[in-house]
């Protein structure tokens, strides 16, 4: 496992809090309210390994077959339905959402291989991740990579925690499926728009690894 460059800054500014705040604490606490004292480390301790293990980067064996589109993003199935999509296609997809708690994986992969045709970000509110309109309406970043079976539609959208996308992608960038596109920080979703031509491979609510899980298979 490795530690995820978008962390470092937070994690040293979460260290710095959390060695200062024992020092004050045990310095004048621990000998009139030990209890106390014990108490604020193990709370400080949890939600700094909270931190790391947010921005962590587990060692995983990527599934890589041209013929499949991988899910984006760790996390829960909460959307597989037929929509309109507006931004860029306009015509009829099938949109798969994929939610991320705050405890997952934050890494975003590319699904397949080929060139982006389409990168835009999108100033918006932030609804909670999964509210029907948070597709359209809060914060989000657009991705649009095309090859020889067809194009796809994939958004970074934030959620009422997350408060950042990154995204490194550039139009007339080649990408390769399984390597890293951009990253959100504290929880959201991704949403995929694919082809109605396209089988879906997964279920509401099935749980999903980043790079790992098969999303959709092409015709």
């Amino acid at each position: 496992m490795t530690i995820h460059r978008e962390g470092y800054k937070t994690i040293g500014i979460t260290a710095l809090i959390f060695g200062l705040l024992n020092l004050v604490s045990f310095s004048f606490l621990s000998a009139h309210i030990p209890w106390l004292a014990i108490l604020i480390f193990v709370v400080s301790l949890a939600l700094f390994l909270f931190i790391i293990s947010f921005f962590r980067i587990p060692n995983r064996q990527l599934t890589i077959n041209e013929n499949q589109v991988i899910c984006p993003a760790d996390g829960k199935v909460v959307v597989i339905e037929e929509v309109t999509d507006q931004e860029y296609f306009k015509d009829k997809r099938i949109q798969v959402s994929i939610f991320m708690s705050p405890a997952n994986v934050h890494v975003n992969r590319n699904p397949m291989s080929g060139e982006v045709i389409y990168n835009q970000y999108h100033k918006g509110k932030y609804l909670v991740a999964w509210h029907p309109k948070s597709s359209t309406e809060n914060e989000r970043w657009s991705v649009v990579v095309n090859n020889h079976h067809g194009a796809i539609l994939y958004k970074q959208i934030a959620g009422a925690l997350a408060k950042r996308i990154c995204n490194y992608t550039g139009v007339g960038q080649q990408v390769k499926q399984g390597d890293e596109y951009g990253f959100i920080k504290f929880g959201s979703r991704v949403d995929v728009l694919l082809p109605l031509d396209a089988k879906v491979e997964v279920q509401l609510n099935q749980v999903v690894k980043g790079g790992v899980t098969v999303l959709a298979s092409w015709n």
